[in-house]
């Protein structure tokens, strides 16, 4: 195993060769490393077995290391997908011409080595790899233990096909899953322009305090529905087992259900659908008291101080009881994480509302949280969800793994 400064180095040097490739070319190996996924399907399903093996059956997040061919084809089909996007690279963002003749354009370049710090999600080894390499990026890969093994086996069939295809290994740069990887990593001034960290808040708030590289915080969600007082009943049952249940341990799953109180008398109905996905709730006083007797005892919990503004990534939820909509967004605006919020509701006035005043990244009316992701906003593949403000905010896909630079033509003009 190389030195990790030597991997560093070598994918910054490899950065620069991706700038002579045709886009044609990058399009021909992303559909090759698609093809190569599902012909090694084999190796990398054992190898994942490993990493299934070492984690708890009952750790959630089984669900995001486990890969089966099912999984393995939609990930080639997405990769795929990226390869018939168009290329972000090579757009004039700006053109024009100043008073003493010198011609400015603005165009969109690549940021050149994009680090990505993940925990147990192997998919994101191949999503990653498909999206910088389409939008010229060399890319460092910092995956969990978790999913190691995984990990490394689908990294070895990528660096296989660009071999084949002539291009320096190094674009793909996968580090060792230990401690002292993460650090150099963070540290990598001069040899990493950008640094995106993807999974829980603990990993987020570690790489952004300890980072000396620009960070673009993506992928904690504290997200929250709230029933309004003129939210409609089948609506709101059908958007709120959806938002939680599709998959728990995303980040745009539901973590806290808000009830206007006018409306407490319809939470067992809404709430119909999770209890038959056997979802735990913490409710506040309130709404304990009306789900009392209607919701299982077994799954039903009084809340506590640490029920709410909490990223669940497991089969449970908060309750909270508010008296109105503008209780609903001071309680957002205190627990939220800036990700994805919705409200339930036939008001038009108050969705207005709630979509200006709610400061997240994807702020949705009568729909449910888990549509926040890029390939549902049509973007292919994603890297991940920003919930900053600065550069990208939301699904980042390909236009914003690029930023520009101004290139100016002159004929031996001078300045005064």
């Amino acid at each position: 195993m190389k030195d990790i400064t030597e991997l560093l180095a070598g994918a910054k040097q490899a950065s620069r060769s991706l700038l002579t490739l045709t886009d044609r070319e990058i399009d021909s190996t992303l559909r090759d490393i698609a093809d190569a996924l599902l012909e090694e399907s084999d190796s990398i399903l054992s190898a994942n077995a490993r990493d299934m093996e070492r984690m708890d059956a009952a750790n959630p997040m089984r669900d995001r290391l486990a890969l089966s061919k099912s999984r393995l084809e939609g990930i080639a089909a997405d990769l795929r997908h990226v390869a018939e996007l168009e290329s972000p690279l090579h757009r004039t963002l700006e053109a024009r011409t100043l008073p003493n003749g010198l011609k400015l354009e603005k165009v969109a370049v690549p940021f050149g080595v994009i680090g990505v710090i993940y925990e147990a999600r192997p998919n994101v080894t191949v999503d990653v790899t498909g999206l910088c390499l389409k939008s010229g990026n060399a890319v460092v890969l910092k995956g969990g233990h978790d999913a190691e093994c995984s990990n490394r086996a689908i990294v070895e069939v990528i660096h296989a096909v660009l071999s084949r295809h002539g291009i320096a290994p190094g674009v793909v740069t996968l580090l060792p899953s230990d401690r002292e990887a993460t650090a150099q990593l963070l540290a990598a001034r001069g040899m990493v322009d950008l640094l995106i960290p993807r999974g829980s808040k603990k990993l987020i708030d570690y790489v952004r305090a300890n980072a000396l590289i620009p960070v673009i915080e993506t992928g904690a969600g504290v997200c929250h529905a709230y029933f309004h007082t003129d939210g409609d009943v089948n609506k709101g049952e059908k958007i709120v087992t959806n938002a939680k249940t599709r998959r728990v341990s995303v980040c745009n799953a539901l973590d806290t259900l808000i009830v206007d109180r006018s409306r407490l008398a319809d939470l067992p109905a809404l709430c119909a659908g999770v209890m038959n996905k056997n979802v735990a709730v913490y409710a506040d006083p309130e709404a304990y008291t009306v789900l009392k007797g209607q919701y299982p005892d077994r799954l039903l919990n009084e809340a506590d101080a640490d029920s709410f503004g909490r990223e669940f990534l497991d089969y449970k939820m908060s309750v909270k009881t508010v008296g109105n909509l503008d209780e609903a967004l001071e309680h957002i605006a205190r627990y939220g994480s800036g990700h994805s919020d919705s409200i339930v509701t036939e008001d038009s006035e108050a969705a207005d509302r709630f979509l200006t005043l709610v400061d997240s990244a994807c702020v949705y009316h009568n729909a449910p949280t888990s549509f926040t992701d890029g390939a549902q906003f049509g973007l292919g593949a994603e890297i991940g969800i920003s919930t900053q403000k600065l550069h990208a905010r939301g699904p980042m896909a390909l236009r914003e793994l690029t930023t520009y630079k101004w290139l100016i033509h002159g004929n031996a003009q001078t300045r005064p």
